[in-house]
């Protein structure tokens, strides 16, 4: 793929989603295999969401879809060791040419990842996709991955631009605890497909 910078778009929606895609900003980016979320599931939450106030309709699908991410529904092929190494080795073989790498996790069914971006987010996003799809199903009979049935990656992906240094070191912390919050390890640490252990090592980056 071409290295060549693509100009940020600003704000813009997609599928009725809002992003910001601006330089020198931090963020905050989650993304989920394609049978993660069943859709009747995500009907009920969006209807729940239109029931609540102008104020918590932006946040309250997400919050929802998160909590509902956590208990690992799907084919949850990430949480094979390799295919998850593999991700993670993707993060940070673009760290410092597409964009500044901060912290990331994969969960078994989802990833979230905070990057300051240095070209297209919507690129950024797209090139770790396509790679890791590429990937999968080329060795897919190999790891005996059972793979989602209606394309590897959901399309679209959710983004938050990191607001000022608290709201940077909630995500990070965020992220890192994910792993904890759902119960699949004691320690942010202990979860071999995140770069907390990094940070714990001092290896990663800490200030906004």
């Amino acid at each position: 793929m071409s290295s060549k910078p693509e100009q940020h778009r600003g704000w813009y929606t997609t599928r009725r989603i809002p992003h910001f895609d601006a330089a020198h900003t931090f963020q905050f980016i989650s993304f989920r295999l394609s049978d993660s979320l069943p859709p009747t599931v995500l009907s009920d939450m969006k209807a729940e969401a239109d029931m609540r106030s102008t104020s918590e309709k932006s946040t309250a699908p997400r919050t929802s879809m998160e909590a509902f991410l956590d208990r690992g529904y799907g084919c949850c092929l990430l949480a094979e060791p390799e295919m998850a190494a593999q991700l993670g080795q993707a993060f940070n073989y673009y760290d410092g040419r597409r964009y500044e790498l901060i912290a990331w996790c994969v969960m078994p069914n989802h990833v979230h990842i905070l990057i300051k971006p240095m070209t297209s987010l919507s690129r950024i996003v797209q090139g770790w996709k396509t790679w890791s799809a590429r990937w999968a199903y080329q060795d897919a009979q190999r790891l005996h991955l059972q793979m989602p049935p209606n394309g590897f990656w959901m399309r679209g992906y959710w983004d938050r631009y990191i607001r000022d240094e608290i709201h940077f070191h909630a995500a990070i912390a965020y992220i890192h605890q994910n792993p904890v919050k759902a119960g699949l390890c004691s320690r942010a640490q202990d979860w071999v497909w995140s770069s907390a252990k990094e940070r714990e090592c001092g290896l990663g980056p800490v200030n906004p």
